[in-house]
């Protein structure tokens, strides 16, 4: 099954919960309409802005309203079901693809205010943004709304912002779903998901291990000592540069170390690097002290987009 999103309202913050999150739907229906916790969005991954099923429950009803959207605003439809059991079924059918999922419910067709579409933009500066936000899409590690606010700041200069909220919004929501049609023909796990693996591993290990962490070197090596468990042994990082190289076919540079001045147990750490990418299948090359970065060789970068 496709991987999904579930977010819920929490005491007033978000809780999100990344597939495997099925298992967990029944009790997060369950305490729809308790104060503060009155609606869940569930979203396949990678994300489509126009492709959802909700629920809203207010504190104190007696029934759920649910929603769903099927690629557009004017495809937005609503009905109102009496049980918990009734929206688990709707919205499981839903992530599933099941075929009948929509059955049951007297869904109503909703009617929404026609949006003004924002302004074209200039020719000239949407080939320049649109060429930098499909090198983000090739990283992966950006949301969905983290690349809007980064394709509308990304080309200011001083008080001139040629680039509007809306406009934005909509190049990243048409690249965002290029990129997704791109990777719906990619089968098996890809080469960042065994790097994922691996660093899952040393985490695990007593390795902090952090995957496109902070933006270089010098910031990645003053933060990652605060960012892992207080006992780990060392740490092993690669910052978003290091992603930029990869995504366009080099190596990927892995930055490591000990938490302790002593030039053996940096090269250890270094030794369990290399020993959990061989156990997921990556290539690499080190010449084995401590003063060389591990480079991961061979890489195909196809990182599958998420939130």
């Amino acid at each position: 099954m496709q991987a999904i999103r579930v977010q819920t309202e929490d005491g007033g913050s978000y809780g999100s919960y990344v597939r495997p999150a099925l298992p967990l739907l029944p009790g997060l229906v369950e305490r729809i309409g308790e104060e503060g916790d009155t609606f869940l969005v569930m979203a396949r991954l990678p994300d489509d802005p126009d492709d959802y099923v909700q629920v809203l429950r207010e504190p104190g009803g007696d029934a759920y309203q649910l929603e769903y959207r099927d690629g557009s605003p004017d495809r937005h439809f609503q009905a109102f079901v009496a049980s918990a059991a009734e929206v688990v079924r709707v919205m499981s059918g839903w992530a599933g693809r099941e075929k009948g999922w929509e059955l049951g419910p007297a869904w109503e067709r909703l009617e929404f205010p026609a949006e003004e579409a924002p302004p074209p933009l200039d020719p000239e500066v949407e080939e320049q943004l649109s060429g930098i936000v499909r090198g983000w899409l090739r990283c992966g590690y950006r949301s969905r709304a983290g690349l809007v606010e980064d394709a509308e700041d990304n080309l200011v200069v001083g008080d001139v912002r040629p680039v509007s909220r809306a406009q934005a919004q909509e190049l990243v929501d048409r690249l965002w779903r290029e990129r997704a049609a791109e990777q719906g023909g990619w089968l098996g796990e890809t080469d960042p998901e065994r790097l994922t693996r691996a660093f899952e591993a040393l985490e695990a290990s007593g390795i902090t291990a952090r995957e496109n962490f902070t933006c270089c070197r010098s910031c990645g090596l003053g933060e990652i000592w605060a960012d892992g468990e207080e006992d780990a042994r060392g740490f092993v990082f690669f910052h978003s540069q290091c992603t930029e190289g990869a995504a366009e076919g080099h190596d990927l540079y892995l930055l490591y170390g000990g938490f302790e001045p002593d030039g053996e147990l940096t090269a250890s750490v270094g030794r369990e690097v290399t020993a959990a990418l061989d156990a997921v299948g990556l290539g690499w090359l080190w010449d084995g002290s401590a003063h060389d970065a591990i480079r991961v060789t061979g890489l195909d970068w196809r990182r599958r987009l998420t939130a």
